[in-house]
């Protein structure tokens, strides 16, 4: 079981779930929500990075609030400020290099929904963030300023649901694109018969067990290889 913390946010503080692993150290990941908020599938999911050997740090974007009324998400998705989305973001992957239980300067993140959106995002916000995990991306790139450029010698995983129309919707191609021409590294992975969220397993019209499972072993073994 994790805690909650807080951490500076260029001349503010945000709160985030921040899980240890049992061994006292590992390599970090920031692990960014859906558009729900810091609900517990979320603080589930840093409590799992940590038991696979990473301290894991959720941020809470959305302040306090959370919901499960998917049209309040939908508006608290929209209603998100995106320069202090960045900047929480870059603040925890500073807090994160601060702690003494982290092992690696280079540090990973892991979004789904919209946290996946942000996570591809998130690599261009700062130097610390090598690696990017996203899973089912679902915010257009429009809404962020993407300095693409940054991408230069970093790594992306892109997840992709049939529902989303897999790494063939627009938006995952023109991150391939991006990334690939910044000198990045992307690599894309469809899941067919898959809905969008695949991996929630507090949502079981979505969940999908085996396809999570096979998403799980391929970012575990990403941040294994990267971080």
């Amino acid at each position: 079981m994790g805690e909650l913390v807080s951490f500076a946010s260029n001349g503010g503080t945000s709160e985030g779930y921040l899980a240890i692993p049992e061994t006292g150290s590992g390599p970090a990941v920031i692990v960014i929500q859906e558009w729900w908020g810091l609900v517990p599938h979320i603080k589930s999911l840093a409590d799992r990075f940590a038991a696979a050997g990473f301290v894991a740090l959720a941020p809470d974007l959305y302040h306090g609030v959370q919901t499960t009324e998917p049209d309040h998400a939908g508006k608290l998705m929209m209603g998100l400020a995106m320069d202090q989305a960045a900047k929480d973001i870059a603040g925890a992957a500073d807090y994160l290099a601060d702690r003494a239980e982290v092992t690696s300067e280079k540090i990973g993140v892991a979004g789904f929904c919209m946290g996946g959106s942000l996570a591809l995002w998130s690599a261009t916000l700062s130097p610390r963030i090598t690696t990017a995990v996203g899973f089912y991306p679902a915010i257009p790139w429009e809404r962020m300023p993407m300095a693409w450029s940054n991408y230069d010698g970093k790594v992306a995983l892109i997840h992709c649901s049939e529902e989303d129309g897999t790494s063939q919707a627009l938006g995952v191609q023109t991150a391939v694109r991006s990334i690939t021409e910044a000198g990045g590294k992307v690599t894309t992975h469809d899941y067919p018969g898959t809905h969008h969220a695949f991996l929630n397993d507090d949502r079981p019209e979505v969940y999908d067990a085996a396809a999570s499972a096979s998403a799980w072993a391929r970012t575990i073994e990403v941040f294994r290889s990267t971080l």
